[in-house]
């Protein structure tokens, strides 16, 4: 006996009328009836054929009545089972030109974050999502969102009906990029526009008529200010890299930007780490949002090993040096603190011959471009880059993650690192640590929860003993108060040098 000749559609959505609504995806493929929703789209095949398997041995009301005694969070947990199974694309049902554009990139087994959000976003779900850098986020709403948008073709000149809003002009590139890839095969086009450079080409592309706008918040804001750009017709909106716009103050162009968008617009969130504020954006913004997780956001990525090397500032540009010339070093990132440091350290290696470019907030968008050019294509050996760039670098083969200055902010170290071992691969992180650093050494350990691994008989080493390892146990609360209590010894001895003079 088979599902689709004795079940009653009716009588099981009415059954099991305490659960929200989604297409279910049967075995063969086929769209066949909504369904309550217990979890993903895809996930839910366990369930159909387990109403298959039980169809052949008993009545379709006596399963009913079973149906009835069923909890969401129990085909929850069975249906999730299912997620972790999906090891091809063809499995996410996408459309064939889809298919085909990943096949050309070189791609056949999702990652994570896309097994687990696509079947979603093609339901027309919200979504708050978190996962490290390099996890594929971008593929996870770029796919979907061309096939939802491919779907209905617009007659005349299109308009746009996506919005992608990021961080940094580099992210943005690399997004439009993708979007590219992805969408040869349909009628999809999209425009990227962000500052730093003129506007007129943005202005072309946007008057040919764009389906997509990738943007970073400022310039978009300029251009509808100038009645250039409309988002009136914006059906799904997504914040890339939310916690990154936040730390660098777009939150109120996002706000600006949200309030000319229809309420009714598919919203979606991906976030490396999730702070208070994005929490409470997410909370106003997301509608019933689904929510995903992919990796802890403050946990390494695992296929990362990461060196700490103790040294003083005066020998690090000399440990940088022995170790770019004795490790087998094929493509390195080098993160500075600051911007005139990292131009200074590129006239160092140039004068060592040694390829490098410098990537900073002073760089115009050309001379940034073309270092990111050059770096993956292999022109450069080295590029340093100050924090701006930390989330808007993605290319697959970078070898080495050399972090010249520790990161002062805990959180920024796991981005830093996770510029290596993407796509599946392996990566290493050299850490050079001062003793003016180690605070910050003690912040990275207590946030990933483990010791980095320290590395024995280099040359250059601080002539400081080596700290005791850190106690992982320690609050972040006790740093708070030991660093209020320092400030305030500090203030008192200012006041004290002033009375005097």
């Amino acid at each position: 006996m088979s599902f689709k000749q004795s079940f009653n559609p009716q009588k099981l959505k009415k059954s099991m009328k305490n659960l929200k609504t989604l297409t279910v995806i049967v075995k063969d493929g086929k769209t066949l009836l909504d369904l309550p929703e217990f979890t993903d789209g895809t996930k839910l095949e366990l369930r159909i054929i387990s109403i298959e398997k039980s169809l052949q041995e008993q009545q379709t009301d006596q399963y009913l009545r079973d149906a009835e005694k069923v909890q969401s969070q129990d085909i929850f947990t069975e249906a999730s089972a299912l997620a972790d199974e999906i090891n091809l694309f063809h499995e996410l049902n996408l459309i064939d030109p889809l298919l085909q554009a990943i096949e050309e990139q070189g791609y056949s087994q999702p990652s994570p974050i896309q097994a687990k959000a696509i079947p979603i976003v093609l339901k027309k779900r919200d979504i708050l999502a978190t996962a490290q850098t390099g996890s594929g986020k971008t593929a996870a709403f770029a796919l979907p969102i061309i096939q939802i948008l491919n779907a209905v073709k617009i007659k005349g000149k299109a308009y746009p009906r996506a919005l992608i809003l990021t961080p940094t002009r580099e992210l943005a590139g690399q997004i439009g990029e993708n979007i590219t890839n992805y969408a040869r095969h349909t009628y999809i086009r999209h425009a990227t526009i962000y500052g730093g450079v003129s506007q007129h080409p943005q202005v072309r592309q946007l008057k040919q008529g764009k389906d997509i706008i990738v943007a970073t918040p400022g310039r978009l804001l300029d251009l509808i200010d100038q009645g250039i750009a409309d988002i009136d017709w914006i059906e799904i909106l997504v914040l890339d890299e939310a916690d990154r716009m936040l730390d660098m103050g777009f939150i109120h162009d996002i706000r600006k930007i949200i309030k000319m968008i229809s309420d009714k617009c598919q919203v979606m969130m991906f976030s490396a780490t999730m702070p208070p504020q994005i929490l409470d954006l997410a909370d106003k913004l997301l509608v019933d949002p689904k929510r995903i997780s992919v990796d802890p956001p403050t946990s390494p990525v695992e296929t990362i090993e990461s060196s700490l090397f103790f040294v003083e500032k005066p020998d690090k540009f000399s440990l940088l040096l022995h170790l770019l010339k004795t490790e087998e070093v094929k493509k390195a990132l080098v993160f500075m603190r600051t911007k005139f440091s990292a131009n200074r350290i590129v006239k160092k290696l140039k004068r060592e011959k040694i390829n490098a470019d410098a990537i900073h907030g002073n760089k115009t968008q050309n001379a940034r471009e073309k270092a990111l050019r050059d770096f993956k294509n292999g022109r450069i050996k080295v590029l340093v880059a100050t924090d701006i760039a930390a989330r808007g670098i993605d290319i697959d083969d970078i070898t080495h993650v050399i972090n010249f200055d520790m990161s002062n902010e805990a959180e920024t170290y796991i981005h830093r690192i996770g510029r290596t071992a993407r796509a599946g691969k392996s990566g290493i992180a050299f850490n050079f640590c001062m003793d003016g650093e180690r605070p910050f050494l003690e912040d990275i350990e207590r946030l990933i929860q483990q010791h980095l691994i320290r590395a024995e008989e280099y040359p250059f080493m601080s002539r400081f003993p080596a700290p005791s390892l850190t106690d992982l146990a320690s609050t972040r609360k006790k740093l708070k108060s030991t660093y209020k209590k320092r400030k305030s010894k500090r203030t008192v001895k200012k006041k004290r040098r002033t009375s005097r003079k």
